[in-house]
């Protein structure tokens, strides 16, 4: 999906407009026996956040499926700090035995152009695998805001700028460039406060102290239910299954917008290919069980799937959104 925000061409993750084949795991000219006794010990994937993210839940889930198809344990090792780096890195530096493996997460597009120096490369020290899922964000606001919509928003925000005060979870997180993006395409300024962490994020949004937020979805909901906070759009291009009665961004005052979170799985870039095919064959595999499907639904998530190109190649195009978001906002974490 293609958008233009202050001349600039973004491409975005589309999520529920990503569409991707579930090839099958090898093609004719790749030996199947080269991965066929594939794993025979544990497997250990690393989750470059800390326990009780998306990104781990996500990994846990995978990682019994794994197990209950392989027999073989898989260990869920949190390496969590600076944005998603530390454990990223170890995986960049591991064996490419398929033992190691990492449950990525949008970070792992973004961190290149939001870090002055990174000890690895974001696409050449790794092989893709396949893209799992990905999730909207939700956009919220204070009670106390005059604006029931994007389009109420963007003019109360063009009539007052720099009044307006938004939230994020740190500088250079996805709730920062989910509004960086916003601001671009919309022509409007507003004052940005940065927070670690989410609970002290929800204080201010309900105190009235912050004005807005991109927020879970899930973590959000019931504070929009209970008529604590309002939920203006998503940011999906399409309707999320998850809220339907909530319009999209695009489709409420700022077409072409969309921003999705997203999630999947990196090994080694040295990994043999008949080892990165089993891989995502059997994640393939496991996205077309309805019960998967609705316990991913449950945590937020909606499956995707892909072949190891196609994740690349999106990969690839991340790297490039992100970095002229970032640029034009002039984000730099050192």
């Amino acid at each position: 999906m293609k958008t233009k925000a202050s001349g600039m061409k973004v491409v975005l993750a589309a999520g529920a407009g990503i569409v991707f084949t579930l090839p099958a795991a090898v093609t004719a000219s790749e030996p199947a026996s080269q991965g066929q006794g594939y794993p025979t010990k544990a497997i250990r994937m690393i989750v470059p956040f800390g326990t009780g993210s998306t990104t781990d839940t996500l990994a846990r889930i995978v990682g019994q499926k794994f197990t209950e198809t392989w027999g073989q344990p898989v260990v869920i090792d949190n390496r969590g700090g600076a944005g998603g780096n530390i454990g990223t890195e170890m995986v960049a530096k591991a064996a490419g035995d398929g033992y190691t493996l990492l449950m990525a997460a949008g970070s792992h597009a973004i961190n290149p152009s939001l870090y002055g120096k990174l000890p690895y490369d974001a696409v050449r020290d790794f092989a893709p695998v396949t893209l799992i899922g990905s999730a909207p964000q939700l956009l919220i606001a204070s009670m106390g805001l005059p604006a029931n919509s994007v389009r109420e928003l963007i003019a109360l925000a063009a009539a007052k700028p720099g009044q307006l005060r938004y939230a994020s979870g740190g500088n250079g997180s996805p709730s920062h460039l989910a509004m960086e993006l916003f601001k671009s395409m919309a022509r409007v300024d507003m004052v940005h406060v940065p927070y670690k962490g989410g609970d002290p994020v929800l204080v201010a949004l309900l105190s009235g102290e912050m004005h807005l937020y991109f927020g879970n979805i899930r973590a959000m909901m019931p504070q929009v239910r209970a008529g604590k906070l309002k939920a203006l759009a998503v940011t999906s291009p399409k309707r999320s299954p998850a809220v339907p009665d909530i319009p999209t961004i695009a489709e409420s005052g700022l077409p072409g917008y969309s921003m999705m979170a997203w999630w999947g799985l990196l090994a080694p870039a040295a990994t043999a290919k008949a080892i990165v095919l089993r891989l995502q064959t059997e994640v393939a595999r496991m996205l077309k069980e309805p019960a998967l499907r609705e316990r991913l639904v449950a945590v937020g998530i909606d499956a995707v799937g892909s072949s190891p190109e196609e994740f690349g190649a999106y990969i690839r195009q991340e790297i490039k959104t992100w970095s002229k978001v970032v640029k034009e906002a002039g984000v730099r974490i050192d």
